[in-house]
């Protein structure tokens, strides 16, 4: 029987977290043969309240499968109400889905938001990947990534660094799959984007670009 890959899972907020936060190491995993699957808990309709949500969720569902297409991952959408985050997670009873689905495929490492993001959809997520994470029986590593936070003081937990030097065209293409997104969340963070990613490229010898995740499981 062949070996089953390693799988990765992302945990996401809305479409364009898991591209933002850790796209380079997605698509590095994916070169390495690994299996990655990004959870996104929300179409973020609430970046266009002008439009109706099902056009925005239309094209903001279009926008995270074409960024995914460019990483090489999978991804799973869900509906949940901005600003609900937990509520509906509890409401709907998604734990017994998700534990489902993390039971299933068994991840090695999970990724998700960190509780020091001040955005409280991203604390949300956080909270409830904790949640999950507990009730497991097989324990995955389990590490955070910044999206608006640009320092983080986790100083007592181990890093792991993602050398993405020959992903980081991936990351960038799958960036430019979000235009709905370009004013609103892409352009404001591309510096900060590009400042982490020279930053942590500097910390692993030989290599240009990377990315870093604090371990805290």
């Amino acid at each position: 029987m062949p070996k089953k890959k390693e799988t990765i899972i992302v945990m996401s907020a809305h479409s364009d977290d898991f591209v933002i936060g850790a796209g380079g190491t997605i698509a590095e995993y994916i070169k390495q043969g690994k299996k990655v699957i990004s959870i996104v808990f929300s179409y973020g309709e609430k970046s266009h309240p002008w439009l109706k949500e099902k056009v925005v969720q239309k094209f903001r569902i279009q926008e995270t499968k074409d960024a995914a297409k460019a990483l090489g991952c999978e991804v799973v959408l869900y509906d949940m109400k901005e600003g609900k985050f937990y509520e509906e997670y509890q409401k709907k009873n998604y734990e017994k889905e998700f534990l489902q689905l993390l039971k299933s495929q068994k991840p090695s490492k999970i990724f998700t938001h960190s509780n020091e993001d001040p955005h409280p959809d991203h604390k949300a997520v956080h909270k409830i990947t904790l949640e999950l994470f507990e009730k497991l029986k097989e324990k995955p590593e389990l590490y955070i990534y910044s999206i608006w936070n640009p320092v983080s003081f986790r100083t007592q937990h181990p890093k792991l660094f993602v050398d993405i030097t020959g992903s980081y065209k991936e990351k960038v293409k799958s960036l430019h799959a979000f235009p709905s997104q370009r004013y609103n969340a892409i352009y404001p963070l591309f510096i900060l984007i590009l400042f982490r990613a020279i930053r942590d490229g500097f910390k692993i010898k030989g290599s240009k670009f990377g990315e870093s995740f604090y371990r805290i499981k």
